[in-house]
């Protein structure tokens, strides 16, 4: 019987023992075609091992590249891709940048100000129209999410005029549907219990003996 701790190094865990025994017999065969063929029979039973991976973009240039990483990259054989190395295989990508953005206007969001800036570059004035009312919208939206209330449309082209200074008009009127938390059927402490037919409003427990009518409390 063997144990894991008398076993070499399992490098790819979701493949398994057997697989990596596979591919350590296939660096002992010497005949290149024989080797080819067997490399191929292992890609398709990793392939059937790892139906998920079928999603995954380039799922066969994959599995050929953890072929050769079981095979520590000693693997002779032809790759329809290009063959990896272990320096490019487990190199780290350089650490993206933070973007350093500091918005203007922090309760629209530096996306918004983003779009602004390209509807003041339009020349058309039908598009910077439509820049205008989807702007308008949008600013309508988050003063409800921020505020929880609906906000007239003067006090939305105010604020468009003050940022864009006056540039920017819409036309249409942005409908938003209000914010309201407390709805009817609901009590207001927000536990979520609904008053029906098993509640009295007067308070008291039901009584199943006198034809399950209500009976009030005595204190």
């Amino acid at each position: 019987m063997e144990y894991n701790t008398t076993r070499n190094h399992l490098t790819m865990r979701e493949y398994g023992r057997h697989v990596q025994k596979m591919v350590e017999h296939i660096l002992t065969i010497e005949e290149p075609e024989r080797r080819q063929r067997n490399a191929h029979a292992v890609i398709e039973l990793m392939g059937f091992l790892n139906p998920h991976l079928k999603n995954v973009e380039d799922f066969r240039h994959k599995l050929w590249d953890h072929l050769f990483l079981i095979a520590d990259f000693n693997l002779d054989v032809k790759s329809p891709y290009p063959i990896p190395t272990g320096e490019t295989l487990k190199a780290k990508p350089k650490p993206l940048p933070y973007p350093k953005r500091c918005p203007k206007y922090s309760h629209l969001g530096k996306n918004l100000e983003v779009i602004i800036e390209k509807a003041l570059k339009e020349d058309n004035p039908d598009k910077r129209l439509g820049f205008a009312n989807a702007i308008a919208y949008y600013m309508k939206l988050a003063y409800n999410n921020w505020h929880k209330e609906i906000v007239h449309d003067d006090a939305i082209q105010s604020e468009l005029t003050g940022i864009t200074d006056g540039q920017l008009t819409f036309t249409n009127t942005p409908f938003v549907k209000a914010y309201r938390p407390q709805q009817e059927g609901w009590d207001n402490r927000g536990y979520g219990k609904q008053r029906g037919k098993f509640q009295q409003r007067g308070g008291g427990r039901r009584d199943n003996r006198n034809g399950g009518g209500f009976k009030k409390k005595r204190y």
